[in-house]
């Protein structure tokens, strides 16, 4: 086993969390949980103009319905605290001139316009404008790289706008591994010099991201795939600071269904899914995205799905408890490619995880939809219901459209079974019928079975004739468990009560 695991989750506020962010957060959790490590949250809200109020609380808030909880993070044993980057910013300046006073960093004091105008200019020349060794000490730029000593202080000290860029070795060959996708090359001269820190004192994501991962002991660095470009630059600033690099490894994207392409909320939209793990409503619109929880999937059958997108056990199983994905996961086994998000089998997990539950589990849960519809009923009763019909279900919110006849007399009956089942003598043989239920003293599915049958045999009539005009009397539709469990449910009664109801609507 790994010693001194320590892994972070570090989403920005700026929104919702992405299913794709919740995956990132599981996978840091299975691997800190397997390897007896921590699982730290850190809140990266440099970009305070994309700052969103609520967002943290929906981070928090989803990782709770998720049951990954973190070990470290704000308001939680805050040992290397804090873990908001806004609350952190003059660390980062400490930093930032540190690598200046080691000739790694220089101030820029370029405007935007200029620098616009040297990309436009590149641009009609057929090139493209990067800020880097090939023009950084040439004159075209203004930086602390070409001004003197005195005259780059002046500056910084009048409050021009600056901004301190990384200064990205030249003629250097970078080897760099990646726990998932192996050796990646990279020549430094392709590089960019990348903004670290800007004169209104925040940092940028990535000088904030190294120093705080440093600070923070973090071991091994998981995130999304999106960051591997990055990946260059934040080992070049770990030389630089001359700090020992974690480890990294970029997770594949979740593609849309069609599999081209990132799984966005757009998509979730178009086709009626959701991709965020909780309802998500925009302060600014008043628009309420889909969530897991409420769309009524259960929390350990998410993370299963989500857990399968991007990591292969090896094996055929597909169902694991939380215990189990920590026992099993294994960085090794994570794919390079993209993962395709399915609908169907998303619902599939749902429904496995339905049946795993116990009916006193599901009853418990189907109590609250009845009694929103102001149904009153027996907690064994409810029990039963959902024994007979919980295999048709994907999700508890199911049950009432499945069960709703255990309940109420039928309102109406369906009109296309009406006219297939109802034929000239229906009438007639369901009052019969009436007369050898009332006759039946043990009202219990296995005698009323029983008996019915053997007067259907009595009549030498086919069981489809009395059968289907029955189900459809004490259901409405022709679906439900088997009819003389759900006859045996309601009641002598009500059993008789519906057969009148519909030969009086049908004859």
């Amino acid at each position: 086993m790994m010693s001194n695991v320590r892994v972070r989750f570090a989403p920005s506020p700026t929104g919702p969390l992405h299913i794709g962010g919740v995956r990132t957060a599981l996978y840091n959790y299975l691997f800190a949980k397997k390897h007896d490590g921590v699982f730290i949250l850190r809140i990266e809200d440099t970009d305070q103009t994309r700052y969103v109020a609520n967002a943290e609380k929906y981070i928090t808030d989803a990782l709770d319905w998720c049951r990954i909880p973190f070990d470290e993070g704000p308001g939680k044993n805050e040992k290397f605290g804090p873990y908001r980057q806004s609350e952190r910013k003059e660390l980062y300046k400490e930093y930032a001139n540190a690598l200046i006073k080691k000739g790694k960093a220089y101030y820029a004091f370029d405007t935007s316009e200029e620098l616009n105008t040297h990309r436009k200019q590149h641009e009609e020349a057929g090139k493209t404008f990067i800020y880097n060794w090939h023009n950084r000490e040439k004159g075209r730029l203004v930086n602390s790289l070409i001004l003197s000593e005195q005259a780059t202080k002046k500056r910084v000290e009048n409050g021009d706008n600056y901004v301190i860029r990384f200064k990205t070795p030249q003629d250097e060959t970078l080897i760099l591994k990646d726990e998932i996708r192996g050796s990646i090359t990279i020549d430094t001269n392709t590089l960019d010099d990348k903004v670290l820190f800007k004169s209104d004192g925040m940092p940028t994501y990535h000088l904030a991201n190294i120093v705080d991962d440093y600070l923070m002991k973090i071991s091994h660095v998981i995130r999304g795939e999106e960051w591997l470009p990055s990946m260059p630059l934040h080992v070049l600033l770990y030389n630089a600071f001359g700090w020992d690099a974690p480890k990294f490894a970029h997770l594949p994207l979740i593609l849309k269904p069609i599999g081209k392409g990132k799984l966005s909320k757009r998509d979730g939209d178009k086709l009626g899914f959701p991709v965020f793990p909780l309802a998500y409503t925009n302060e600014e619109t008043g628009g309420v995205s889909l969530g897991y929880k409420e769309s009524g999937y259960f929390s350990d059958a998410f993370i299963n799905m989500l857990s399968l997108l991007g990591w292969n056990p090896g094996t055929e199983q597909e169902l694991f408890s939380i215990e189990e994905l920590i026992t099993t996961f294994d960085l090794s086994r994570v794919s390079k490619s993209g993962a395709k998000f399915s609908l169907d089998k998303t619902n599939w997990f749902n429904q496995q995880y339905l049946q795993k539950k116990t009916d006193a589990e599901l009853a418990l849960l189907f109590s609250v939809i009845l009694k929103n519809k102001k149904i009153k009923s027996s907690e064994s009763y409810v029990e039963k219901v959902v024994s007979l019909i919980k295999e048709r279900a994907v999700f508890v919110k199911d049950f009432w459209s499945l069960s709703s006849y255990f309940f109420k007399t039928p309102e109406d009956y369906d009109e296309k079974a009406s006219k297939k089942q109802w034929k000239e003598g229906t009438s007639a043989l369901m009052n019969e019928l009436i007369i050898v239920l009332a006759s039946i003293d043990d009202f219990s599915s296995k005698t009323i079975e029983e008996t019915v049958k053997s007067w259907i045999s009595s009549k030498e009539i086919g069981f489809g004739k009395i059968m289907q005009p029955l189900r459809l009397a004490i259901v409405g539709e022709m679906k439900g468990p088997h009819l003389f469990d759900v006859i045996d449910m309601i009641g002598k009664d009500e059993a008789v009560l519906r057969i009148k109801k519909i030969i009086k609507t049908l004859s």
